[in-house]
């Protein structure tokens, strides 16, 4: 997917992005490409490849939810800023907190926000476990997003946590989602959230298969959860 692609296609699905905004993306790409080569960021550096997977692949999440009202984001082991940061630079007003347990990717999202002039963005050192007990963070959130970091049981526990009453958990995944969303039910409803809408698209050009599933929360996550780090992921609530 080339740039001019790109911002044909959002503006296709009602995304239309200024001069300014594709000048951001370029800069993210550049940056991106910049930092792999000292750290290890992603395995896709091809523009055009960036460009489909990371970047348009991210703001798929817009196409299912409206981001345009909504205001406090957290983005759960984002890595290289996937998705919340390029949702962020198409939705300027979005106030954005990316947690990652690797310093490392925090000090390159911090450069990059700086270099890409980004407002309202924090980034946090933490594990997702921890992160989640801490009382600034727990249930304030109207959104928190995850893009292929767990399966949905152990993603419930590292991300409903953080979601408002009345708020979204929004995971996006590739393939066989299905199968997944279904061992995951008994998570979900334990830490107070209900399947609400579960999508399934293809990416254009590829046509690989993408989910984007959204957990409405309903009643407070229970005081025990998460557990401690590790522990969501070695015995997850199924």
């Amino acid at each position: 997917m080339n740039t001019e692609q790109f911002q044909v296609e959002l503006a296709e699905k009602g995304i239309n992005l200024s001069h300014q905004q594709m000048e951001q993306f370029d800069l993210y790409y550049r940056l991106l490409v910049e930092w792999n080569e000292k750290m290890n960021l992603t395995a896709i550096t091809e523009k055009r490849e960036v460009y489909l997977k990371h970047f348009y692949d991210s703001i798929s999440a817009a196409f299912y939810y409206d981001y345009t009202q909504q205001a406090a984001v957290c983005d759960v082991g984002a890595g290289a800023g996937f998705p919340s940061l390029p949702i962020k630079i198409a939705f300027p007003h979005l106030k954005v907190t990316i947690v990652d347990s690797l310093n490392k990717r925090i000090s390159f999202l911090n450069h990059l926000a700086k270099e890409l002039r980004l407002k309202d963005v924090s980034f946090v050192h933490d594990r997702a476990e921890t992160f989640g007990k801490n009382k600034e963070h727990r249930e304030q959130y109207d959104v928190v997003m995850a893009r292929a970091v767990a399966r949905m049981s152990v993603l419930s526990e590292l991300c409903l946590p953080l979601v408002k009453v009345g708020g979204s958990f929004i995971a996006m995944k590739a393939a066989s989602a299905g199968e997944e969303l279904e061992l995951g039910k008994k998570a979900i409803h334990t830490l107070g959230g209900k399947v609400k809408e579960a999508h399934a698209f293809v990416l254009p050009i590829e046509e690989s298969e993408r989910n984007i599933i959204i957990i409405q929360k309903e009643k407070p996550t229970p005081k025990q959860y998460p557990r401690k780090p590790g522990t969501p992921n070695k015995m997850p609530i199924e």
